[in-house]
C-alpha cells in the first residue's frame, strides 16, 4: 500500500513539474511606450531652462516602454503638441478667467522632433527639445510675466507597432517651462515687511516671493503682496539687478527699478544691496549650499484694486532670502540644482 502511496505522489510531482514554466521569462504586461513627465499639484510638470536669450538649451525628456521585459522591436514612437488638454486644464483649474490661463509655447521658442527610434533591446530613450527663449535671433524674447506650457502627447495609429498608454498622465506631458539664472527661485519672506499707508505697527508678510528671470543678471518680483495670480501683476513688476560694484566686504550693490513707474509711483529708498555665501555640507561633501540675501527698501502706490482715485501708498522692506542647493556630481545643470 505504501509503495502505491509514494508513487501516486511522484507522480503528481512530476505532473506539477511539467506544468510550469518560467513565466517571470515572458511578458506579463502590453509594452507601451509612456512619457515620464510627473506632474505636481497644478497639473503640470515642471522644467528649468537656463535662461539664455541669444542661444539655444535643449531639455530630454525620458521616454519608457512599460512591460515586465525589455523591448523587443525596433519601434517608430511618434509625437506632437496637444493643445486640446492644455485648454482642459486651464478651463478646469481657472474657468473663465483668461489672464490667468497657462499659455502654450510656440515654436518660434520650442522645437522637437515628431518621432524618434525606439531600439529593441532598450527600454528607455530621450526625446530632445530645444528652447530658444529669446524668439527668432533673440529679438523677441518670451514674456515671463505669463506661465508658459509645452503640451505634448504621444500619438496613437493602428498603423503603428504599438499603442500608446492610455494613462493620462503617462501618454501626455504639460511641461510648464521655467527658465532660470543665478538668481532667481522662491525666496523665503519673513522679513520681507509690506506697510500700507505708513502702517508700521502691523506689517503684512508672505511666508515666500518667487523671483523670475528677466535677463542674465536681472530678476523681477511682483510688488508687495502680489503674485502670479493676480491679474494686474504685470503693472507691479519690480526689477532687480545685481550688479558687480561693492558697498563693503560682503555686500554688493543692487539696482531695482519698475517699468511702470510713472502709473504706480515706484520709488526705491536708500541703497539696495545683495549678498552670495557658499559652502559645502558637512554631511553630504557633494552638496554645494548658496545663500543668496537680497535686501530691498521701496515704496509704490495701488492704483488699480479700489480705482485711481483711490490709491494705496505702500512701503516695503525688509530682506528676502534663498538657498540654492547643487549636487556637483551631477553633470547637466538644470538637474544638479535641487529644486
Amino acid at each position: 500500500m505504501k509503495k502505491i502511496y509514494y508513487l501516486f505522489l511522484a507522480m503528481a510531482a512530476g505532473l506539477c513539474c511539467t506544468s510550469c514554466n518560467n513565466e517571470w521569462e515572458d511578458e506579463q504586461f502590453l509594452q507601451m511606450p509612456s512619457l515620464k513627465a510627473e506632474p505636481n499639484s497644478a497639473g503640470v510638470t515642471p522644467v528649468y531652462v537656463r535662461y539664455d536669450i541669444n542661444g539655444t538649451k535643449r531639455y530630454n525628456l525620458p521616454v519608457i516602454f512599460s512591460g515586465s521585459t525589455m523591448n523587443t522591436h525596433n519601434r517608430t514612437v511618434h509625437f506632437a503638441v496637444d493643445t486640446d488638454t492644455l485648454r482642459s486644464l486651464n478651463e478646469e483649474r481657472y474657468g473663465k478667467r483668461n489672464e490667468l490661463f497657462y499659455q502654450q509655447l510656440t515654436s518660434e521658442y520650442c522645437t522637437f522632433p515628431e518621432s524618434i527610434e525606439f531600439p529593441a533591446g532598450e527600454c528607455q530613450t530621450l526625446l530632445p527639445i530645444d528652447f530658444t527663449l529669446g524668439g527668432n535671433n533673440g529679438e523677441n524674447p518670451l514674456n515671463l510675466s505669463d506661465k508658459w506650457i509645452l503640451p505634448l502627447t504621444i500619438v496613437d495609429d493602428a498603423s503603428y507597432d504599438y499603442q500608446a498608454n492610455p494613462r493620462k498622465h503617462y501618454r501626455k506631458a504639460l511641461l510648464n517651462i521655467t527658465p532660470f539664472n543665478d538668481y532667481s527661485g522662491v525666496y523665503g519672506g519673513t522679513k520681507y515687511m509690506i506697510y500700507m499707508d505708513g502702517n508700521k505697527k502691523e506689517p503684512l508678510t508672505l511666508n515666500e516671493h518667487r523671483a523670475y528671470v528677466h535677463d542674465d543678471k536681472t530678476i523681477f518680483v511682483y510688488a508687495g503682496l502680489r503674485d502670479v495670480d493676480f491679474l494686474d501683476r504685470k503693472l507691479y513688476k519690480v526689477f532687480i539687478e545685481f550688479t558687480d560694484e561693492r558697498i563693503d566686504i560682503l555686500k554688493k550693490k543692487l539696482r531695482i527699478y519698475s517699468d511702470n513707474d510713472k502709473n504706480n509711483k515706484f520709488k526705491e529708498i536708500g541703497q539696495s544691496y545683495y549678498t552670495i555665501e557658499e559652502e559645502m555640507d558637512p554631511q553630504k561633501p557633494y552638496l554645494k549650499h548658496i545663500y543668496i540675501t537680497l535686501g530691498l527698501s521701496y515704496e509704490f502706490e495701488d492704483y488699480t484694486t479700489i480705482g485711481e482715485n483711490n490709491r494705496i501708498k505702500y512701503l516695503v522692506e525688509g530682506t528676502l532670502s534663498m538657498q540654492r542647493d547643487l549636487n556637483t556630481l551631477i553633470p547637466d545643470e538644470d538637474q544638479q540644482i535641487q529644486w
